[in-house]
């Protein structure tokens, strides 16, 4: 039981994390392209992964475990940033963040087919409900959403939710702060010349929001986030703690409002009304 609450505020504190995310790129988006944003959040967080690997004598991690590193590093380090920084380019950032509503299913099921997680039947109806919440509050939006943003938003749900399950696996031998750690290490090769090829040549012009945005997606979202979400999908449960991505749109949408001045609608407020029960619900039969 304890493990179980445990599980869950970590997992709470570490989503919390992750609402942020999107519109920190979107605000980052507004001075640097794509591809240097990706690399550049890895690179970052790489560094500050390395001095705390380093200061608290962290072991390198087993041959097995390399391979599954590897699967989170493609996932959540390169896939899922990538993917969202193309499509913020072609749909608004509420828009795109009501796409994070269909984490838990996609987590969900590679939990089951990588960590052998077998939830209740009645858990996989309250998800779908819940899901089916957060898509049609992203139908009923205004405005004409853009294909390309919205395949790119399917795309990144799908290598994140492998990411996220495969890392969970991982923290229960590494611990979730390592996890992270070591994918952003592995992945550095890549991230760093993605990083020096695409810099900006004018930074004198960058604002101060794009820089501040940077910097979240950098230290949070690609670090500090990680540790706490990992470690509440290992003691919680992967597809169980996932649910909690059901609320992940809507405090977006309320960082959104706050960071981008973008409405909150009554629309949001009542779906999310709807999907705090569905994550009550699927807590209680999971």
């Amino acid at each position: 039981m304890r493990g179980s609450i445990a599980g869950w505020g970590s997992g709470a504190v570490g989503m919390t994390i992750f609402s942020g995310s999107l519109p920190a790129t979107r605000a980052a988006l507004g001075g640097f392209a794509p591809l240097f944003l990706t690399g550049a959040r890895a690179t970052l967080a790489a560094m500050l992964a390395a001095l705390c690997l380093v200061w608290l004598r962290q072991p390198l991690p087993a041959r097995r475990d390399l391979v599954s590193l590897a699967i989170v590093s493609l996932g959540v380090v390169i896939g899922f940033p990538l993917l969202t920084a193309l499509a913020l380019q072609h749909v608004t950032s509420a828009h795109a963040i009501v796409f994070i509503g269909l984490l838990p299913l996609s987590t969900a099921l590679f939990g089951v087919l990588r960590g052998g997680e077998r939830p209740r039947p009645l858990f996989w109806l309250f998800a779908g409900l819940g899901a089916a919440a957060v898509s049609g509050f992203a139908l009923s939006q205004e405005g004409v959403p853009s294909p390309i943003g919205d395949l790119a938003m399917i795309a990144a749900i799908i290598v994140c939710g492998l990411g996220y399950a495969e890392g969970a696996v991982l923290t229960r031998r590494l611990g979730g702060w390592q996890v992270i750690s070591w994918a952003l290490l592995l992945s550095s090769p890549v991230m760093l010349p993605l990083a020096l090829a695409t810099m900006p040549a004018a930074a004198q012009d960058i604002t101060a929001a794009a820089w501040l945005g940077l910097a979240y997606v950098s230290v949070f979202s690609m670090f500090i986030g990680f540790a706490f979400w990992y470690r509440g999908l290992a003691r919680g449960g992967t597809a169980t703690v996932g649910q909690l991505q059901l609320l992940q749109p809507f405090l977006g949408l309320v960082f959104a409002s706050l960071l981008l001045h973008e409405p909150v609608s009554a629309t949001m407020i009542g779906a999310a009304g709807v999907v705090v029960l569905c994550v009550a619900m699927a807590r209680r039969w999971a």
